[in-house]
């Protein structure tokens, strides 16, 4: 007949004391034998996967990691030479002794190009003296285009008025009209409020701040092109201002 194979099970052996007494020892299957050789043999197998040194490599010089000359031009509007001419001085001083970059004004492209040297000793040092310049050339005044040298969390945006609705003659020029307000006052009040500086070129708006800072800007800018009156967006400025300063 047929018998069925059944797993071997713990079995229980008697054996008698000195005193006569009957005790029972446990005897353990080979099942659960096999089972810790085979768990303790993955512990030795981790034990020397772990044991295993990572390769070590020697620390690259600056000159490596810095890679070749890089170099960023910047093209400069017809309109926006006479400017550059007057505060070359301005811009130049800084870009040479603060960063140690290269700079030229290129008279047969129109642009101004910056270039890393062997003194360039910061990588990002290029970023920041492009998007100086770039500041400037779009109409920011040096003093505040500097900032974006000295500070790191600054940042440069530009929209046109017709991404936030397309707007064409009157309505376009209202909408302009409504971001400046009387004498530049409803613009100075955002710069104020929100802590940048905002440029009006045309259909172009171009803000200059931190990322929580050019938010709100834009936020206010949009609802005063959506049509908003500008005592109820000073409103909504203020409260969201007081927010992220009571944040800070």
């Amino acid at each position: 007949m047929d018998t069925e194979k059944t797993p071997p099970v713990d079995v229980e052996v008697s054996t008698e004391n000195k005193d006569g007494a009957e005790a029972f020892t446990k005897v353990k299957s080979k099942k659960t034998q096999k089972r810790k050789h085979e768990q303790s043999g993955v512990d030795m197998d981790t034990e020397e996967s772990v044991a295993i040194k990572r390769p070590e490599f020697p620390p690259i010089s600056g000159d490596k990691l810095r890679g070749p000359d890089e170099m960023r031009k910047i093209a400069v509007p017809a309109h926006r030479y006479t400017p550059l001419k007057e505060n070359w001085l301005k811009i130049f001083t800084p870009i040479v002794e603060n960063l140690q970059l290269h700079v030229r004004f290129n008279l047969k492209t129109r642009n101004v190009e910056i270039k890393t040297c062997k003194e360039t000793q910061d990588i990002g040092a290029l970023t920041k003296a492009a998007d100086f310049v770039k500041a400037f050339v779009l109409g920011f005044q040096v003093e505040d285009a500097m900032a974006l040298i000295r500070l790191d969390e600054l940042f440069l945006e530009s929209f046109d008025v017709t991404d936030v609705k397309p707007l064409k003659g009157d309505h376009l020029s209202r909408a302009i009209g409504r971001i400046a307000g009387k004498g530049g006052k409803t613009k100075f009040t955002i710069e104020n409020v929100t802590k940048t500086r905002i440029v009006l070129a045309e259909t172009k708006i171009h803000i200059l701040g931190s990322f929580q800072n050019i938010k709100m800007a834009r936020t206010a800018i949009c609802n005063l092109i959506l049509g908003s009156p500008p005592s109820k967006v000073y409103g909504n400025i203020r409260v969201v201002a007081s927010r992220t300063a009571e944040r800070f």
